[in-house]
Protein backbone atom coordinates (compact mmCIF):
# COMPACT_ATOMS: atom_id res chain seq x y z
CA UNK A 1 0.00 0.00 0.00
CA UNK A 2 2.80 2.40 0.80
CA UNK A 3 4.46 1.78 -2.58
CA UNK A 4 1.15 2.25 -4.36
CA UNK A 5 0.59 5.58 -2.63
CA UNK A 6 4.12 6.70 -3.44
CA UNK A 7 3.64 5.84 -7.12
CA UNK A 8 0.40 7.78 -7.19
CA UNK A 9 2.13 10.78 -5.67
CA UNK A 10 4.98 10.54 -8.20
CA UNK A 11 2.51 10.41 -11.05
CA UNK A 12 0.71 13.49 -9.78
CA UNK A 13 3.86 15.53 -9.31
CA UNK A 14 5.51 14.25 -12.52
CA UNK A 15 2.85 14.33 -15.22
CA UNK A 16 3.52 13.15 -18.74
CA UNK A 17 3.06 16.60 -20.33
CA UNK A 18 3.18 20.16 -19.04
CA UNK A 19 1.21 22.50 -21.30
CA UNK A 20 2.50 26.06 -21.07
CA UNK A 21 -0.10 28.59 -22.21
CA UNK A 22 1.07 32.19 -22.64
CA UNK A 23 -1.53 34.94 -22.43
CA UNK A 24 -1.52 38.69 -22.98
CA UNK A 25 -4.57 40.93 -23.53
CA UNK A 26 -6.65 38.28 -25.30
CA UNK A 27 -10.43 37.84 -25.17
CA UNK A 28 -11.08 35.51 -22.25
CA UNK A 29 -13.37 33.18 -24.28
CA UNK A 30 -10.43 32.63 -26.65
CA UNK A 31 -8.18 31.63 -23.73
CA UNK A 32 -10.88 29.30 -22.41
CA UNK A 33 -11.18 27.69 -25.85
CA UNK A 34 -7.44 27.05 -25.72
CA UNK A 35 -7.61 25.47 -22.25
CA UNK A 36 -10.66 23.39 -23.20
CA UNK A 37 -8.77 21.96 -26.17
CA UNK A 38 -6.08 20.71 -23.77
CA UNK A 39 -8.60 19.25 -21.33
CA UNK A 40 -10.27 17.36 -24.20
CA UNK A 41 -7.12 15.35 -24.93
CA UNK A 42 -6.69 11.70 -23.95
CA UNK A 43 -4.78 12.52 -20.77
CA UNK A 44 -6.01 12.09 -17.23
CA UNK A 45 -5.63 14.89 -14.71
CA UNK A 46 -2.58 13.08 -13.30
CA UNK A 47 -0.96 12.91 -16.72
CA UNK A 48 -1.19 16.60 -17.54
CA UNK A 49 -0.18 19.91 -16.04
CA UNK A 50 -1.48 23.21 -17.43
CA UNK A 51 0.37 26.41 -16.58
CA UNK A 52 -1.24 29.64 -17.77
CA UNK A 53 1.21 32.55 -17.69
CA UNK A 54 -0.37 36.01 -17.86
CA UNK A 55 2.27 38.43 -19.13
CA UNK A 56 0.86 41.42 -17.23
CA UNK A 57 -2.40 41.84 -19.14
CA UNK A 58 -4.32 45.07 -18.57
CA UNK A 59 -7.16 43.01 -17.09
CA UNK A 60 -6.57 39.71 -15.31
CA UNK A 61 -8.55 36.76 -16.74
CA UNK A 62 -8.89 35.19 -13.28
CA UNK A 63 -12.68 35.47 -13.11
CA UNK A 64 -13.00 33.55 -16.36
CA UNK A 65 -10.58 30.88 -15.17
CA UNK A 66 -12.26 30.08 -11.85
CA UNK A 67 -14.29 27.35 -13.58
CA UNK A 68 -11.14 25.25 -14.06
CA UNK A 69 -10.31 24.98 -10.36
CA UNK A 70 -7.20 22.84 -9.82
CA UNK A 71 -7.01 21.81 -13.48
CA UNK A 72 -4.76 24.80 -14.18
CA UNK A 73 -2.04 26.80 -12.47
CA UNK A 74 -2.43 30.52 -13.19
CA UNK A 75 0.63 32.74 -12.87
CA UNK A 76 0.66 36.49 -13.38
CA UNK A 77 3.88 38.41 -14.02
CA UNK A 78 4.92 41.93 -14.86
CA UNK A 79 4.72 42.60 -18.61
CA UNK A 80 8.18 41.36 -19.66
CA UNK A 81 7.39 39.56 -22.90
CA UNK A 82 6.65 36.03 -24.06
CA UNK A 83 10.25 34.84 -23.66
CA UNK A 84 10.30 35.63 -19.93
CA UNK A 85 6.80 34.17 -19.52
CA UNK A 86 7.87 30.89 -21.10
CA UNK A 87 11.08 30.75 -19.07
CA UNK A 88 9.20 31.26 -15.81
CA UNK A 89 6.80 28.46 -16.70
CA UNK A 90 9.62 26.12 -17.73
CA UNK A 91 11.18 26.51 -14.30
CA UNK A 92 7.88 25.50 -12.67
CA UNK A 93 7.05 22.64 -15.02
CA UNK A 94 7.01 19.08 -13.67
CA UNK A 95 6.10 17.29 -16.91
CA UNK A 96 8.34 14.78 -18.66
CA UNK A 97 7.39 16.57 -21.88
CA UNK A 98 6.66 20.21 -22.66
CA UNK A 99 4.09 21.62 -25.05
CA UNK A 100 3.83 25.37 -25.65
CA UNK A 101 0.47 26.78 -26.71
CA UNK A 102 -0.22 30.44 -27.47
CA UNK A 103 -3.35 31.56 -25.65
CA UNK A 104 -5.19 32.45 -28.86
CA UNK A 105 -4.52 29.05 -30.47
CA UNK A 106 -5.78 25.50 -29.83
CA UNK A 107 -4.65 21.91 -29.91
CA UNK A 108 -6.69 19.65 -32.16
CA UNK A 109 -7.91 16.55 -30.37
CA UNK A 110 -7.44 13.58 -32.71
CA UNK A 111 -4.20 14.70 -34.40
CA UNK A 112 -2.65 15.69 -31.06
CA UNK A 113 -3.71 12.43 -29.44
CA UNK A 114 -1.72 10.77 -32.21
CA UNK A 115 1.36 12.72 -31.07
CA UNK A 116 0.73 11.56 -27.52
CA UNK A 117 0.46 7.97 -28.75
CA UNK A 118 3.87 8.34 -30.39
CA UNK A 119 5.66 9.27 -27.16
CA UNK A 120 3.75 6.73 -25.09
CA UNK A 121 3.98 3.71 -27.39
CA UNK A 122 7.34 4.04 -29.13
CA UNK A 123 9.75 1.17 -28.42
CA UNK A 124 12.57 3.73 -28.41
CA UNK A 125 12.15 6.81 -26.18
CA UNK A 126 11.38 9.86 -28.34
CA UNK A 127 12.85 13.25 -27.50
CA UNK A 128 10.89 15.44 -29.94
CA UNK A 129 7.71 14.98 -31.96
CA UNK A 130 7.40 17.63 -34.66
CA UNK A 131 3.86 17.95 -36.05
CA UNK A 132 1.99 19.98 -38.63
CA UNK A 133 -0.47 22.83 -38.10
CA UNK A 134 -3.44 24.42 -39.80
CA UNK A 135 -4.70 27.97 -40.15
CA UNK A 136 -8.27 26.92 -40.97
CA UNK A 137 -11.00 24.99 -39.17
CA UNK A 138 -12.49 22.48 -39.23
CA UNK A 139 -9.99 19.94 -40.49
CA UNK A 140 -10.83 16.46 -41.68
CA UNK A 141 -9.28 13.94 -39.34
CA UNK A 142 -7.25 11.30 -41.12
CA UNK A 143 -7.77 7.59 -40.63
CA UNK A 144 -3.99 7.29 -40.41
CA UNK A 145 -1.01 9.61 -40.24
CA UNK A 146 2.37 9.45 -41.90
CA UNK A 147 5.15 9.35 -39.36
CA UNK A 148 8.84 9.42 -40.20
CA UNK A 149 11.27 6.80 -39.07
CA UNK A 150 12.96 7.80 -35.84
CA UNK A 151 15.94 10.02 -36.63
CA UNK A 152 18.61 12.04 -34.88
CA UNK A 153 17.58 15.71 -34.67
CA UNK A 154 20.84 17.00 -36.09
CA UNK A 155 20.70 14.55 -38.99
CA UNK A 156 17.15 15.59 -39.80
CA UNK A 157 18.02 19.28 -39.74
CA UNK A 158 21.01 18.73 -42.05
CA UNK A 159 18.68 17.44 -44.75
CA UNK A 160 15.33 19.14 -44.19
CA UNK A 161 13.80 22.53 -43.58
CA UNK A 162 12.13 22.67 -40.18
CA UNK A 163 9.23 24.85 -39.10
CA UNK A 164 10.74 26.91 -36.30
CA UNK A 165 7.62 27.68 -34.24
CA UNK A 166 8.19 26.19 -30.80
CA UNK A 167 4.52 25.28 -30.46
CA UNK A 168 5.02 22.88 -33.38
CA UNK A 169 6.80 20.30 -31.28
CA UNK A 170 6.22 18.17 -28.20
CA UNK A 171 9.60 17.74 -26.54
CA UNK A 172 11.20 15.98 -23.60
CA UNK A 173 12.10 18.31 -20.76
CA UNK A 174 15.40 16.51 -20.12
CA UNK A 175 16.58 17.29 -23.66
CA UNK A 176 16.03 21.00 -23.07
CA UNK A 177 18.26 20.88 -19.99
CA UNK A 178 19.10 24.56 -19.25
CA UNK A 179 18.03 25.90 -22.66
CA UNK A 180 15.76 28.95 -22.34
CA UNK A 181 14.44 31.84 -24.44
CA UNK A 182 16.37 35.10 -24.70
CA UNK A 183 14.53 37.84 -22.76
CA UNK A 184 13.66 40.91 -24.80
CA UNK A 185 13.38 39.14 -28.14
CA UNK A 186 9.78 39.35 -29.34
CA UNK A 187 10.25 38.08 -32.89
CA UNK A 188 12.26 34.99 -33.77
CA UNK A 189 12.69 33.74 -30.20
CA UNK A 190 11.23 30.41 -31.34
CA UNK A 191 13.86 30.02 -34.04
CA UNK A 192 16.71 30.38 -31.58
CA UNK A 193 15.17 27.85 -29.20
CA UNK A 194 13.95 25.23 -31.69
CA UNK A 195 17.19 25.03 -33.67
CA UNK A 196 19.18 24.33 -30.49
CA UNK A 197 16.56 21.86 -29.25
CA UNK A 198 16.78 19.86 -32.47
CA UNK A 199 20.57 19.73 -32.35
CA UNK A 200 20.33 18.29 -28.82
CA UNK A 201 17.64 15.71 -29.64
CA UNK A 202 18.86 12.15 -30.14
CA UNK A 203 15.51 10.74 -31.29
CA UNK A 204 13.00 12.73 -33.33
CA UNK A 205 9.77 11.74 -35.05
CA UNK A 206 8.15 13.91 -37.73
CA UNK A 207 4.43 13.45 -38.31
CA UNK A 208 2.01 15.02 -40.77
CA UNK A 209 -0.71 15.19 -38.11
CA UNK A 210 -2.17 18.72 -38.12
CA UNK A 211 -2.27 18.91 -34.35
CA UNK A 212 -2.22 22.68 -33.82
CA UNK A 213 -4.64 25.41 -34.86
CA UNK A 214 -2.71 28.61 -35.49
CA UNK A 215 -5.24 31.41 -35.30
CA UNK A 216 -4.41 34.43 -37.47
CA UNK A 217 -5.41 37.67 -35.78
CA UNK A 218 -4.71 41.18 -37.02
CA UNK A 219 -4.10 42.24 -33.41
CA UNK A 220 -1.33 39.66 -32.85
CA UNK A 221 2.28 40.79 -32.56
CA UNK A 222 3.25 39.28 -35.91
CA UNK A 223 0.65 41.38 -37.72
CA UNK A 224 1.40 44.73 -36.06
CA UNK A 225 3.23 46.47 -38.88
CA UNK A 226 3.92 50.04 -37.75
CA UNK A 227 7.47 51.28 -38.39
CA UNK A 228 8.68 50.60 -34.85
CA UNK A 229 7.37 47.04 -34.92
CA UNK A 230 8.92 46.43 -38.33
CA UNK A 231 12.31 47.62 -37.07
CA UNK A 232 11.96 45.51 -33.91
CA UNK A 233 11.06 42.43 -35.92
CA UNK A 234 14.07 42.79 -38.21
CA UNK A 235 16.49 43.63 -35.38
CA UNK A 236 15.32 40.66 -33.30
CA UNK A 237 15.63 38.32 -36.27
CA UNK A 238 19.17 39.48 -36.97
CA UNK A 239 20.14 39.04 -33.32
CA UNK A 240 18.90 35.45 -33.36
CA UNK A 241 20.75 34.67 -36.60
CA UNK A 242 24.02 36.10 -35.32
CA UNK A 243 23.70 34.19 -32.02
CA UNK A 244 23.14 30.89 -33.80
CA UNK A 245 25.97 31.64 -36.22
CA UNK A 246 28.39 32.22 -33.34
CA UNK A 247 27.43 28.86 -31.82
CA UNK A 248 28.44 26.92 -34.92
CA UNK A 249 32.18 26.67 -34.20
CA UNK A 250 31.53 25.32 -30.70
CA UNK A 251 29.64 22.30 -32.00
CA UNK A 252 30.76 18.88 -33.28
CA UNK A 253 31.06 18.67 -37.07
CA UNK A 254 27.67 17.08 -37.80
CA UNK A 255 25.82 19.45 -35.47
CA UNK A 256 27.66 22.38 -37.01
CA UNK A 257 26.47 21.40 -40.49
CA UNK A 258 22.90 21.20 -39.23
CA UNK A 259 23.03 24.62 -37.61
CA UNK A 260 24.77 26.14 -40.64
CA UNK A 261 21.86 25.08 -42.82
CA UNK A 262 19.35 26.57 -40.41
CA UNK A 263 21.31 29.83 -40.14
CA UNK A 264 21.48 30.11 -43.95
CA UNK A 265 17.71 29.58 -44.22
CA UNK A 266 16.99 32.13 -41.50
CA UNK A 267 19.32 34.60 -43.21
CA UNK A 268 17.40 34.10 -46.45
CA UNK A 269 14.15 34.75 -44.55
CA UNK A 270 15.66 37.87 -42.98
CA UNK A 271 16.56 39.30 -46.40
CA UNK A 272 13.10 38.39 -47.67
CA UNK A 273 11.41 40.11 -44.72
CA UNK A 274 13.58 43.20 -45.17
CA UNK A 275 12.26 43.49 -48.72
CA UNK A 276 8.65 42.78 -47.76
CA UNK A 277 8.55 45.11 -44.74
CA UNK A 278 10.50 48.06 -46.11
CA UNK A 279 10.22 47.99 -49.93
CA UNK A 280 13.44 49.99 -49.77
CA UNK A 281 16.64 49.50 -51.74
CA UNK A 282 18.52 51.48 -49.12
CA UNK A 283 17.26 49.21 -46.35
CA UNK A 284 18.11 46.11 -48.39
CA UNK A 285 21.64 47.33 -49.12
CA UNK A 286 22.14 48.16 -45.43
CA UNK A 287 20.82 44.72 -44.46
CA UNK A 288 23.22 42.94 -46.82
CA UNK A 289 26.19 44.99 -45.66
CA UNK A 290 25.45 44.13 -42.02
CA UNK A 291 25.18 40.45 -42.94
CA UNK A 292 28.44 40.68 -44.87
CA UNK A 293 30.22 42.09 -41.81
CA UNK A 294 28.91 39.17 -39.74
CA UNK A 295 30.14 36.64 -42.31
CA UNK A 296 26.59 35.74 -43.33
CA UNK A 297 26.50 37.15 -46.86
CA UNK A 298 26.75 36.10 -49.62
CA UNK A 299 24.59 33.14 -48.70
CA UNK A 300 26.57 29.87 -48.65
CA UNK A 301 26.66 27.97 -51.95
CA UNK A 302 24.66 24.93 -50.86
CA UNK A 303 21.94 22.81 -52.49
CA UNK A 304 19.54 23.13 -49.60
CA UNK A 305 16.34 23.70 -51.61
CA UNK A 306 15.42 24.98 -55.05
CA UNK A 307 14.01 28.12 -53.44
CA UNK A 308 17.25 28.67 -51.54
CA UNK A 309 19.44 28.22 -54.63
CA UNK A 310 17.24 30.61 -56.65
CA UNK A 311 17.20 33.22 -53.89
CA UNK A 312 20.96 33.00 -53.41
CA UNK A 313 21.60 33.65 -57.11
CA UNK A 314 19.22 36.60 -57.17
CA UNK A 315 20.72 38.30 -54.11
CA UNK A 316 24.25 37.96 -55.47
CA UNK A 317 23.75 40.56 -58.19
CA UNK A 318 22.51 44.14 -58.25
CA UNK A 319 20.04 43.33 -61.02
CA UNK A 320 18.74 40.31 -59.11
CA UNK A 321 18.16 42.40 -56.01
CA UNK A 322 16.25 44.96 -58.09
CA UNK A 323 14.04 42.20 -59.46
CA UNK A 324 13.39 40.88 -55.94
CA UNK A 325 12.45 44.34 -54.68
CA UNK A 326 9.88 44.72 -57.44
CA UNK A 327 8.59 41.16 -57.73
CA UNK A 328 8.39 39.77 -54.21
CA UNK A 329 5.73 42.21 -52.89
CA UNK A 330 3.48 41.08 -55.77
CA UNK A 331 3.74 37.40 -54.94
CA UNK A 332 1.47 35.52 -52.57
CA UNK A 333 3.23 34.71 -49.31
CA UNK A 334 3.88 31.03 -48.78
CA UNK A 335 2.34 29.06 -45.90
Amino acid sequence: MQNQQANTQIQKTNPLVTFIVTYYNLPIPMLCECINSILALSLSSDEREIIVVDDGSETSPMNGLMQYGTDILYVRQQHLGVSVARNNALRMAHGQFIQFVDGDDCLLKEPYNHCLDLIQNSQQPIDVVMFDFTKTLPIKNKESYHDSALINGSEYMRNHTIHGAVWGCLFRQAVRSELEFTPGIEYGEDEEFTAQLMVRAEVVCITDAQAYYYRQRKASAVHQLNDNKKAKRLNDSLEVIVKLHLMEDRLPHTDRLALQRRVAQLTMDYIYNTIMLTHSRKALDSCLEELRQQGLFPLPDRDYTQKYKWFRRMTNSSMGRTILLNALPLMKKER
